[in-house]
């Protein structure tokens, strides 16, 4: 059995304005940062020690790794940054106000375009993108990692996350858009050898 720990990274600068920012290589905001503390707590008290350390290659889910790893008094523990991992890309609407998108082309869009499986926004990608994209890396190198060491830490996107999730715990086309990966809140797998899911915990 292995552990694997997922964790979306905390409040950034653009989540705190309510833009769109898909690969827009935003910081964490001082909330972020205070999240990412809580999650490496949480991981603290449950006495979990990381292995092997990945993230996607936006600052964000790198700084959120790092903080979690020096929570857990592991500084010196390397990341392995991956671009697969990150965020999905949001075309025409990075950068945009989500609320004053959706007054421009309606609530209903808008969640289409945020929510559902395979409608992307203009230019973009829909969450189906993101995960032909991350979901190759994460069966290529990341479930491999969990059958060589214990514990494998993941720090990434919302949506590259949905996507591996959804993945993990077989989650239909048509449910997934209702999956909401809050930010810097673990959540703890364990894996039997064929890296399945045998338990899954959230540490909030």
């Amino acid at each position: 059995m292995a552990t694997l720990i997922l964790i979306r990274h905390g409040q950034s600068q653009w989540n705190a304005e309510n833009r769109f920012t898909g690969w827009v290589d935003t910081p964490l905001s001082d909330v972020g940062r205070e999240e990412a503390r809580r999650g490496g707590q949480r991981l603290a008290e449950t006495g979990i020690r990381v292995d092997r350390a990945f993230t996607s290659a936006l600052r964000r889910a790198i700084d959120t790794g790092r903080i979690v790893l020096d929570t857990l008094d592991q500084a010196d523990l390397a990341q392995v940054e991956a671009w697969e991992l990150n965020e999905r890309f949001y075309g025409a609407l990075t950068g945009r106000n989500k609320a004053q998108t959706a007054e421009e082309f309606g609530d209903e869009q808008v969640h289409i375009w945020r929510r559902s499986y395979d409608v992307p926004p203009p230019g973009g990608e829909s969450l189906a993108d993101t995960g032909r994209r991350a979901l190759p890396y994460f069966r290529g190198t990341v479930l491999p990692a969990t059958r060589e060491v214990d514990t494998v830490l993941v720090s990434a996107h919302g949506n590259s996350l949905r996507a591996i999730v959804k993945d993990l715990d077989g989650i239909s086309d048509a449910d997934i858009p209702g999956l909401e990966i809050p930010t810097g809140v673990p959540t703890i797998y364990t894996l039997d050898g064929d890296g399945r899911p045998i338990d899954k915990q959230i540490a909030a």
